[in-house]
């Protein structure tokens, strides 16, 4: 077992955080062992499932846990995995005849490609996952504003090891950045002269011939290195480089040229030019849902010729509940802050709705990238899953042949999210909407076997819904393709179906 002191990026993080907020170190450093146990988890729960090339062979070993046989002759060997449990606390692997306790120390010990760089932002993950848990204590008890029931989601990505990887962000950034601190965000405005504007840009954000650009600060400091000038207030949500206007006004998404979890996150100039066209046409698709789905309008994107220099302006989900009476919008990933998901009842309503809503569009040609950020639900005053709210069209993917069967025109466009492959479709939904949304607010394999099981029963018999009641179902790999940085694009792993 390893009983070292604080690694490299543990300690550094501590120290940054003693100049910064010393109040915070004894929280910091008391978090610390869950937070290893928490990326240990699904590092885990990677090494079991995923099609990783080394691994030649994986046994169970009855009650006892999995053994991995790896490629050179090691063993490998961990608790049982569920792959849609989010509550695993697993203490301890072991590497032959050694315990290992800190991710980061175990895909070291691995030594297989590029193991290096993947324990480097394993051993960041647990850092700044110890961080957000150890700053908590103040959050809006019951949320109102979208952004406020974001601020809730501590832990990151349910499944994800580097699920609070930020590598660039010093402790002092991520408690200004990160939404689970709490701050308030001030994004500069960036006079462009010459810029490719899509769809409305308002006038409060121009001046005279100039169009000006909302900068994320940490953007301006480490990528675009210029001071931020003229700023305006916004609160950051999950995705850390959105963020909300005050008073339900409409959201930002600036450039943020940073690996957040697995991508750099910039804003490619392909999705400025497709924004508008992709917007009115999923407005359309929309429409079809008998009001079920509702989708956040792009009202503007801009970009200066660069993924570093770029920005879309869209509707707030906000927009789409009916606060008047009493009815509120929740990003799913919140809903495993509070009670509802605990209810076998609630549970099924909300797999029916989502269901019922991404297999029609699956149907009539949209694949929808339907994970925890991206979708929504509209609440209704005691909690009852209404409506579906979805944001954020950059990954969708569109079926023109699906669509032509429906007598729908395909959008005037070419490009990554143009395809009519079944199996890219299916991935696409699937992998966001049941390995991703679904099981991670259902948190394990029987809670969430029940809900589908009691959903499924009265959904059109589509060749979709076959595929998804045969099994076995697509996820990402999300280590491997940390692995894997010569592999450009997602790559696939399966897991067992609920309902099989």
């Amino acid at each position: 077992m390893d009983r070292h002191p604080m690694s490299d990026a543990e300690a550094a993080l501590g120290a940054e955080l003693g100049a910064v907020r010393p109040e915070l170190v004894l929280p910091y450093t008391t978090a610390l062992p869950g937070a290893r146990a928490a990326v240990l988890s699904r590092l885990w729960r990677g090494l079991v499932h995923e099609p990783l090339p080394w691994v030649v062979r994986r046994e169970a070993v009855g009650g006892d846990g999995v053994t991995l046989h790896l490629a050179d002759g090691r063993r490998l060997h961990g608790p049982p995995v569920d792959p849609y449990d989010t509550a695993a606390h697993t203490s301890e692997v072991r590497l032959d005849e050694r315990s290992h306790d800190r991710p980061a120390r175990l895909m070291s010990a691995l030594a297989v490609p590029h193991s290096a760089a993947l324990a480097a932002e394993l051993d960041h993950s647990v850092a700044s996952l110890a961080l957000s848990r150890a700053n908590q204590g103040t959050a809006a008890a019951s949320p109102v504003a979208d952004w406020e029931w974001e601020q809730r989601i501590v832990d990151g990505h349910p499944f994800h090891p580097n699920c609070r990887s930020r590598p660039g962000f010093s402790a002092g950034d991520q408690l200004a950045y990160g939404p689970e601190h709490r701050q308030v965000v001030r994004l500069g405005l960036a006079p462009v002269e010459d810029a490719l504007v899509v769809g409305e840009w308002p006038e409060w954000l121009r001046d005279g011939g100039r169009v000006l650009v909302p900068v994320h600060p940490w953007q301006a400091a480490h990528v675009l290195k210029s001071p931020l000038g003229e700023v305006i207030e916004a609160h950051p949500l999950m995705s850390l480089r959105t963020l909300a206007l005050p008073d339900d006004g409409p959201h930002i998404k600036t450039a943020l040229s940073a690996r957040l979890t697995s991508s750099v996150r910039d804003i490619s100039v392909y999705s400025i030019e497709t924004s508008a066209i992709v917007s009115d046409f999923m407005a359309e698709v929309a429409a079809r849902t008998d009001g079920l789905l509702h989708v956040t309008r792009t009202l503007g994107a801009l970009t200066a010729g660069s993924p570093d220099l770029a920005a879309v302006l869209r509707e707030s989900p906000q927009t789409y509940a009916d606060t008047a009476t009493g009815e509120r919008v929740v990003p799913v990933a919140a809903l495993a802050t509070t009670e509802l998901p605990r209810s076998p009842s609630w549970l099924a309503d909300f797999t029916r709705l989502a269901l019922t809503v991404c297999l029609r569009l699956l149907d009539l040609g949209v694949a929808l990238e339907a994970h925890g950020q991206n979708l929504l639900v509209v609440l209704s005053p005691s909690g009852a899953p209404r409506r579906l709210v979805y944001r954020d069209l950059a990954d969708i993917r569109v079926s023109p042949a699906r669509l032509a069967r429906h007598g729908i025109a395909a959008p005037a466009m070419s490009g990554r999210i143009i395809t009519d492959d079944e199996t890219t479709l299916r991935r696409k939904l699937f992998g966001a909407l049941i390995t991703g949304t679904l099981g991670a607010t259902a948190g394990s394999t029987p809670v969430l076997r029940e809900a589908l099981s009691t959903a499924v029963r009265d959904l059109p018999r589509t060749p979709d819904l076959g595929t998804l009641l045969v099994g076995p179902l697509p996820t990402k790999a999300l280590t491997l393709m940390r692995l894997s940085p010569e592999r450009p694009g997602d790559i696939w792993a399966e897991v067992p179906s609920p309902l099989r």
